[in-house]
This record gives C-alpha cells, sequence and structure tokens, in this order.
C-alpha cells in the first residue's frame, strides 16, 4: 500500500512517501523537501548477534552525483567507493540521534541507509535523511523510541528561520542542526558567528517548536502502516551473582576511582576486578563473561552515585572546576607555527603551515566543485589512550573532531582578501582522557597566532557532561573520559570572549530539558573563559611577522590578454619560470598573478618576470630584445613574448647607417628603448640609449633646408682608417 504525508515546515512543502519504493527493507520512506529527494532505509537481521557488548548499528548516507544531473568528474566516472567527508559527517549526524532511541542491550545488526535521489540545489538532504530514518524506523518491525524530528535553524537580520536555502546561508550568523522529540532536544550540531548563549537557548528552542508537525506526520505514517514490532526483552542479571559481586568489589571499585590518575586508575579497576572474579570461586568458573558485565555496570553505577549522592567527581574536582592547564608556544622549530596545549591527562599538539592558493583542497560536491582554503585535520593516535592498535586512515570520530573544531575556528580567520594564504592545521592528540576535540580548538588557536596568522581573537572550547537518575540533575565541565562513558551527555562548546563559534551535543538519555541545557550552556561559558584566560597568559595576540620558513606571497596584475602569453603553449613558459625561480605561481582570469616562494628572492624575481612577460610595454621603457628580421629601413626587434618593434635606420645609431646589417644581424640581442606606440605598432631606438658624439670645435649648427641635415655631413658617416 502506497501512502503519503505532507506538512509545511519552513514556508516549504516536505512530504514522506512510504509503500512505493525499496519493499523489502525492514523500513523504507522517500523525503522530498521541494525538489530533494532522499530514500531512507533500515534493515535488522533476524538473529542476534550474541558478541555484540554495543548497540551494532552502521548508518550510511550516500550522495549520488547524477541527483544533481551532473556526471562524476573523477577517472571512473562513478562514485567511488570511499564516502566523502561531507557524506561521513552526515552519517554521524543521523547516528548520534537515533542511537539512544534502541532498547538497552539490543544486539542485532542494524543498518539504516540514506540515498539522495534528486538535489535542487537550494534545500539539503542531511536533516531529510535525519527525518527519514526515524520514519524509516517507525515503519518497520524494529524496536525503536520515537519518533524524531530535526530541523536546521538559521537567523537573518535578527529574525528566526527553519531550514533556510543554501544562498542564505552566508546572511545568517547562525547555523544549528537540531533533532528532538515530542518533549525534549536530543542533539545539536552546529554553530555561530560570536552568538550568546541566550541566542543559542532561544535558536534551538525555536527549532524545536517548529519541528512538530514533523513528528505529527510520522505518527500519523506509522498508525497507518507500521508493521508489529519485533519482541524484543533484555535477558535478565542474574541478582545472586551482582549481589555476590557488589559484595566482593564495591568498596574496592569506589576507591579506586578517586585515584586522579587514568593509567593508575585503569590498572586498580582492572586489579579490582580480576581479584572478584577470582574470589567467586569454581562454581562461576564458566560465567566469567556474564561477571566482568556486572562488573562493568556495578564501575558505572558507583561513579553516578559518587557525583549525584555525594557530590564527588573521580579526580575529587568541583562539578564546574577545570583541570589544570598548561600551554606552549613553538615546541616545533621548522614548522609555520605550533602550539602545545595540555589540560589535565589531555594533551594535543597544533602544527600550522602556510600555503599558496595551489594547496586549496578541491572537492567535488553535490553542488559542484568547490575550493577549501582552509583545513584542519584531527589526528587520534593508539598511544594516546595507551592502546596498541594498527594505524590507519581517518576514522569517523576523527573527521568528525576535526570538523568541529574547524568550524570552531574559521570564524576568526581572516578574510582570503587580507591574507591570501591556504592555511592547514593538524591535530595530533599525544594524551587523551575526555575532551580531545576541544584541546584541539586551543592548541589550534595558539598554533595560529604563534605562526603570525591576523586571527581576529584567540578561541578556546571545554567539554561538559550530565549525570541524572531523572529527578536530580549535575552538569560536570570538563569532562574526563570516565565522566563521558559513564554519563548522559556530551555537550562541546567553543568560542571567543564575544561568543559561540561551535555547538556539539549528544545524549544517552531520551531527551534534554530547557532548563538543563540553559545550565549547562552557563557553565560551560564560565569554563570557556577561564581557558582563554590560561592561553592568553601565554601569548594573547597573532606574533607580528610570519615564520621565516613560511611563503612568501606576492601578487602581480598583468594584462588579461597576456595570459596566454605568460602561460605559454602547453603551459611551457608558466613551468620554466616556475622552475628558474623555485616558486609556485597561479594565475586567475582578471590577469591577477599569485607567487609563493620560500624567499624574498625568488619571490622578487619572479615577480619582475611576470611583470615583465605580463604587462604591456609603455613609451620609456628599455628592454633587451633580439633581432628577429632585418629589412631595408630598420631591425624588427622582439622585446617580449609575442611582442616585437621596429628600430628604424635612423634610430640604429648617432651617424647615417647606409645598411642595417652593418649595425645588427638576426639572432643579435640588442638593447632598446620605447620610444612610440601607435596604432598597435611600437617604434623602438638604440640611438637613445647611446652616448651622443661630442661636437668638433667651430662646428657649424646651422641646417641646410633639405631635410634638415647638418651642412657638414662628415659627423654622420662611419669614422675611416685615415680620420685622425
Amino acid at each position: 500500500m502506497e501512502i503519503s504525508f505532507k506538512t509545511q515546515i519552513g514556508g516549504e512543502t516536505l512530504s514522506i512517501q512510504a509503500g512505493k519504493l525499496a519493499k523489502q527493507a525492514s523500513g523504507s520512506v522517500l523525503v522530498q523537501y521541494g525538489e530533494t529527494m532522499v530514500l531512507v532505509t533500515a534493515v535488522s537481521n533476524t538473529d542476534p548477534r550474541p558478541d555484540a557488548t554495543f548497540l551494532p548499528l552502521t548508518v550510511e548516507y550516500q550522495e549520488k552525483i547524477y541527483a544533481a544531473g551532473r556526471i562524476p568528474g573523477n577517472y571512473f566516472r562513478r562514485e567511488i567507493g570511499r564516502p566523502s567527508e561531507k557524506e561521513t559527517l552526515t552519517s554521524r549526524l543521523i547516528d548520534r540521534p537515533i542511537r539512544p532511541l534502541f532498547p538497552k542491550g539490543y544486539n542485532y545488526e542494524t543498518q539504516v541507509i540514506a540515498t539522495v535521489l534528486s538535489m535542487d540545489k537550494q534545500n539539503e538532504p542531511d536533516v531529510l535523511a535525519m527525518i527519514g530514518a526515524s520514519a524509516a524506523l517507525e515503519l518497520s518491525d524494529i524496536p525503536f523510541d520515537g519518533p524524531i524530528a530535526c530541523v536546521r535553524v538559521g537567523r537573518i537580520e535578527g529574525s528566526y528561520v527553519i531550514n533556510p536555502a543554501i544562498d542564505q546561508w552566508e546572511q545568517s550568523d547562525i547555523n544549528l542542526i537540531v533533532a528532538g522529540s515530542r518533549n525534549g532536544i536530543i542533539m545539536v550540531e552546529g554553530g555561530g558567528d560570536f552568538v550568546s548563549e541566550a541566542e543559542m537557548i532561544e535558536a534551538i528552542f525555536f527549532a524545536h517548536k517548529e519541528m512538530q508537525p514533523l513528528i505529527d506526520i510520522q505518527e500519523k505514517l506509522r498508525d497507518s502502516m507500521a508493521k508489529e514490532k519485533r519482541s524484543f526483552a533484555l535477558p535478565e542479571k542474574d541478582a545472586s551473582l551482582a549481589e555476590r559481586l557488589e559484595q566482593l568489589a564495591a568498596d574496592n571499585i569506589r576507591q579506586a576511582l578517586t585515584i586522579a590518575d587514568k593509567l593508575e586508575r585503569r590498572q586498580a579497576l582492572s586489579n579490582v576486578k580480576k581479584q572478584a572474579i577470582e574470589d567467586l570461586g569454581e562454581e562461576f568458573a564458566e560465567r566469567q563473561s556474564e561477571a566482568k558485565e556486572l562488573l562493568g555496570d556495578l564501575q558505572k553505577q558507583i561513579c553516578r552515585d559518587m557525583i549525584l549522592k555525594e557530590g564527588k567527581r573521580i579526580d575529587n574536582r568541583a562539578t564546574d572546576q577545570v583541570r589544570p592547564i598548561s600551554c606552549e608556544t613553538a615546541p616545533l622549530p621548522r614548522v609555520h607555527g605550533s602550539a602545545l596545549f595540555t589540560r589535565g591527562e589531555t594533551q594535543v599538539l597544533a602544527a600550522l603551515t602556510l600555503g599558496s592558493g595551489q594547496d586549496e583542497q578541491r572537492v567535488e560536491t553535490l553542488l559542484g566543485d568547490e575550493t577549501y582554503p582552509f583545513l584542519l585535520h584531527y589526528n587520534f593516535p593508539p598511544y594516546s589512550v595507551g592502546e596498541v592498535k594498527r594505524p590507519g586512515g581517518p576514522s569517523r570520530r576523527d573527521i568528525g573532531h576535526g570538523a568541529l573544531a574547524k568550524r570552531a575556528i574559521e570564524k576568526v580567520i581572516p578574510a582570503k582578501e587580507t591574507f591570501d594564504y591556504t592555511i592547514r592545521l593538524v591535530s595530533e592528540v599525544l594524551e587523551s582522557n575526555g575532551s580531545s576535540s576541544m584541546a584541539t580548538v586551543c592548541a589550534s588557536s595558539l598554533a595560529l597566532m604563534d605562526g603570525g596568522v591576523p586571527v581576529t581573537a584567540p578561541v578556546s572550547g571545554i567539554a561538559m557532561g550530565l549525570i541524572t537518575d531523572g529527578e536530580k540533575s549535575v552538569v560536570l565541565s570538563d569532562i574526563l573520559g570516565d565522566e563521558d562513558q559513564f554519563g548522559d551527555m556530551d555537550f562541546k562548546v567553543a568560542g571567543t570572549r564575544k561568543g559561540i563559534t561551535a555547538l556539539q551535543m549528544d545524549i544517552k538519555i531520551k531527551e534534554l530539558s530547557r532548563r538543563i541545557l540553559e545550565t549547562a550552556l552557563d557553565q560551560a561559558k564560565r569554563g570557556r573563559l577561564h581557558i582563554l584566560d590560561r592561553m592568553e597568559e601565554t601569548l594573547n595576540a597573532p606574533r607580528e611577522e610570519l615564520s621565516p620558513y613560511a611563503p612568501n606571497v606576492t601578487t602581480v596584475q598583468i594584462s588579461p590578454e597576456r595570459i596566454g602569453e605568460l602561460i605559454g603553449p602547453g603551459g611551457k613558459h608558466i613551468r620554466q619560470l616556475q622552475n628558474d625561480t623555485n616558486t609556485q605561481i597561479e594565475i586567475n582570469d582578471s590577469g591577477l598573478v599569485k607567487i609563493a616562494a620560500f624567499s624574498k628572492e625568488e619571490g622578487e624575481a619572479a615577480a619582475e618576470m611576470v611583470r615583465d612577460i605580463g604587462s604591456e610595454p609603455e613609451i620609456g621603457q628599455v628592454y633587451e630584445g633580439t633581432v628577429v628580421r632585418i629589412t631595408d629601413f630598420g631591425a624588427f626587434v622582439q622585446i617580449k613574448a609575442k611582442t616585437e618593434g621596429l628600430v628604424h635606420i635612423s634610430e640604429l645609431a648617432h651617424y647615417r647607417v647606409k645598411s642595417v646589417s652593418d649595425i645588427v644581424k638576426e639572432g643579435d640581442k640588442l638593447q632598446v628603448k620605447v620610444i612610440d606606440i601607435r596604432d598597435g605598432k611600437i617604434r623602438l631606438s638604440h640611438k637613445a640609449l647611446l652616448e651622443a658624439p661630442a661636437k668638433e670645435d667651430g662646428e657649424s649648427k646651422s641646417k641646410d633646408n633639405r631635410g634638415g641635415k647638418d651642412k657638414d655631413n662628415r659627423s654622420r658617416r662611419p669614422p675611416g682608417k685615415n680620420d685622425k
């Protein structure tokens, strides 16, 4: 049965259609907004995965280039297998709000796939994919505590706007993606142009109010054709075994949890659990995996009780206290800027590299080819958490953390018009015990200032946590890794003293209230400003000069008609110029030439050559030209590629020249001066660069009436060997 429901959202009709496409999936829907369409399917295996210790959910978001009416630009002319960064980030966006809504302990392999089938270049498909994921799960037999909805919210000229069109984004000082349920917020992702906490709260709950019709139509869809949910009940745990383990290990776990050092605490907890399992005796020898799971639950409950009932954190900090901070700039002597930021047991080394326009990242998207002059790459090696693992390419987590840090910092990056460099930051996480992404923000901000990049302000970031039992809630500042693992919220906030630039919130409970969000943002602001104070004690403004190892970028404006001449056939001239001067050169259609050199001398040499080739000759300029053709009346001299001028026979010397070949031959180098340009013809003179001969005493200065020649012509003939 085919069915469709529609609603108005953000001034546009959104429809969810089911029962027509992909009917063998457990659940499938087609979501349309404008002319953007996304097919979303959900499938869950019928057999459980007994070894699963977490929800075995995978989410894949796919952008088909045909959706925008284009053929892929790669060699294979098809969508390649590896997802783009945009696809990876959107997959994470879909995963984060739906994951907490599956039953605890659900161990069936589950997959959600969102495929963009049509893109109108005005309505972004990511929020449609998130709505579709909820709707497909609602229609399926998969247990899911939904529905949820998602919208993008912006603010244009002071007014909040739902799902602003892509061409409106630049006008908006807020860009948030908000996912929510009927009664609360589930996920927030986005940023703003130095927006206050109060304004962010208003934007989030404006989005929550406006998304309600999307929940309404999903409920209608579910009531019309949803499958019966499969029965799933979490196996009951052995209460007697849990009680026995609590007696054996609770006090020791509590004591181990007060050890501030992460590695010591981890080892102490491991020893406690190992001893508890040994103390169970032979009776439970075959149930060690069950015992380990129960001990993990016990550790989580003790950790949460310490915070909720005793007000005591793992490392004995106050709930709003930030760990000790140390900052160091320029630890790497040869990079263009660097910084080492340490907060507690989280440590990040950031390295800055500056390049030319040729170093910009070029990406093929549904909107066309795009270039990015600012890059931030996040690396999380296994040694940062004391693990042994094969290093590989960036994971989804690495890409997500890098994108969050980039969004936090890009608001303070100078415009290309005032700082014409490609900027790459690399974050190397050397140690991690909570919030390495926010440490990346702090380290990267310091590295930019150390490199002399004229950022408008330093940026800091902090991660907030939450422990709640439904009645009492405690918000934690600067959470540890264990507090993130056992807690109910991971809320990251970054910005300057003026306001917020990036925001990311995920929860493990069903929804979050406005009161908790307001408390978390207020507490985050105090922590963020405290971190800025510590950073500014080390470096509070960009250095006045760039690193001597950074490329020197020079711009030269040439006539657009001379671009071909500068490039040469097949790029021959420009390649030769780059090789001769050890520079990188790029040219745009307006004739603006950008030269990147690793020394001032090489840059100036290249600039001079470009000016020489790319500029139009002017009267008074002097050239070292090549004689390319001789005639009876003069010599044609090439002064630039594809540019010739005539040296008339009368302009070759101060005396009367009988034959041009007496002075020059083809191929000779000849220094000439431009004396006239008329109707595109260039008149040159060699005589003008020669010293005039001294006149003899008493020489008549009068002229006859024939051609204005001297009466005494001897001074004009070449000196003979008998002259004295």
